[in-house]
């Protein structure tokens, strides 16, 4: 910035601005009051994009309304696309916390649209009289609309983005599942012996919850596709051309691809925060599946003496600044701390979306800000776990193997053939005395060996056998 300034005046009187700052008076106040988080709107490539698109859909259709001079429009509409090329992006500095219902985002955005286009049009930054923020750039619209379309388009385009990384997280864990469809091993509920099953399933099913997951997501991006561009403040289009809202759609999808729906009752839709809502759910959902899923990981690598030690994780970094040959599983652990900050980000739009008051919930953008940011870290920590973690675990398929040898969970498969209380004997005989569930089924009599070999062969137990009784 230089150090000449240009003046501009709002309600609130006038103020000087640097004059090289495409952004105005009221982008200028709003740093000023919400100095928050430090995250200025630029942060969020996407979301600044959003808001062009936004501005250039209403700018096309204002023009063929006959509501903007053609040179006008056209003006807004070039100085858009410059936005969505990557220019200017710095003048975006307004916190993405902020008081207003997300006033001071939206009129940095008309600013900065608005002295793009005087430069295009020959004239300096500030000559409002020829290209307004509000009169021109904000034509039709409120904040109240402009705003959480924006927001919606942008959790669109990320909710993609997500979506493409569990795949590939789920894809890694499919390709570990028939890695080790061979790999037999104890299964375990409550932390206690179970019945055997292969590693492979246990992977296979982490493939499948992560596939389940992604449907969810889809399901939700589906009900953010609603919009309500052309409500204008409360929902009702004051001030707005009747033909506006279903135009302004029309533009909106033909600039950005993107199948929005303009909502059937633009005042319920003003107010009504439940797509954000179920959006977050979901992916509080998924967060707490990978969390899981990496506790699991972390106990079946446990060891690699005094654990588990069923897998290997790979090595990523020395684990200990004073135990020497200590490797830790940082790429599980940091997903999990990736789970609690989504888990946070759920429980904050919770409480914003209930915080809304009669035809407007102000809350949004705190609710932006935490979608926004779940959907980023979940994006990135899943393409982590895929590439830093799962496509490098090895089995020790010789312990796992042994486990399973050596456990009393063997005896469940004997139920059908001696009886719950002969096996409950076995068991708790073969506990006491650490002798093996078959030594103690022969000497008892109770099956043959060929019998009880083939009953207790692993591999027989880890699908579903017909047992014929006699």
């Amino acid at each position: 910035m230089s150090n000449e300034v240009r003046k501009e005046h709002d309600l609130l009187g006038e103020r000087e601005i640097p004059a090289d700052a495409y952004y105005g008076v009221q982008t200028l106040r709003a740093t000023e009051n919400f100095r928050i988080t430090g995250i200025p709107l630029s942060s969020y490539p996407t979301f600044v994009s959003s808001l062009a698109y936004v501005k250039k859909a209403a700018a096309l259709a204002n023009g063929q309304l006959g509501l903007l001079p053609a040179d006008v429009a056209d003006a807004i509409s070039r100085a858009c696309d410059d936005v969505l090329e990557g220019k200017h992006r710095e003048h975006f500095v307004v916190d993405m916390i902020q008081g207003g219902a997300g006033t001071s985002t939206n009129m940095n955005a008309n600013e900065v649209i608005a002295n793009i286009a005087l430069e295009k049009l020959g004239y300096e930054k500030g000559r409002y009289d020829m290209v307004h923020p509000n009169n021109h750039v904000n034509l039709c619209q409120s904040t109240n609309d402009v705003y959480p379309t924006a927001i919606r388009l942008t959790l669109i385009l990320k909710i993609k983005d997500l979506v493409e990384a569990m795949d590939y997280l789920r894809s890694a864990f499919e390709k570990k599942s028939k890695e080790f469809a061979h790999v037999i091993k104890m299964g375990r509920t409550q932390l206690q012996d179970a019945v055997p099953m292969t590693l492979g399933q246990e992977f296979g099913a982490w493939a499948i919850m992560l596939a389940e997951d992604m449907d969810r997501m889809r399901e939700a991006q589906a009900l953010v596709k609603e919009i309500n561009l052309g409500a204008t403040a409360i929902g009702t289009g004051l001030n707005a051309h009747p033909d506006y809202a279903p135009l302004v759609a029309e533009k909106l999808r033909q600039l950005t691809g993107i199948d929005v729906l303009t909502s059937p009752d633009l005042v319920e839709a003003t107010q009504d925060s439940g797509a954000y809502v179920q959006l977050s759910g979901v992916l509080k959902r998924f967060a707490v599946k990978i969390s899981k899923i990496c506790n699991d990981l972390r106990l079946l690598a446990s060891g690699p003496r005094c654990g588990l030690n069923e897998i290997n994780l790979p090595p990523m970094a020395p684990g200990s600044t004073i135990m020497p040959g200590k490797v830790n599983p940082i790429i599980p652990e940091v997903v999990n701390q990736v789970a609690f900050f989504v888990i946070g980000n759920d429980v904050t739009v919770s409480f914003a979306a209930e915080g809304g008051q009669l035809e407007l919930n102000v809350m949004e953008p705190v609710m932006a800000f935490s979608l926004f940011n779940s959907l980023v870290a979940l994006r990135r920590v899943s393409r982590t776990l895929a590439d830093r973690c799962v496509l490098g675990i090895t089995a020790n398929s010789d312990k796992c193997r042994e486990y399973v040898e050596c456990s009393i969970g063997l005896v469940t498969a004997l139920n059908p053939y001696i009886g719950y209380e002969r096996s409950t004997e076995i068991a708790h005989e073969a506990l006491a005395t650490n002798r093996s569930v078959c030594e103690l089924v022969l000497e008892k009599g109770y099956l043959k060996k060929e019998e009880l070999d083939d009953i207790l062969s692993p591999e027989n137990m880890i699908r579903p056998r017909y047992i014929k009784k006699e």
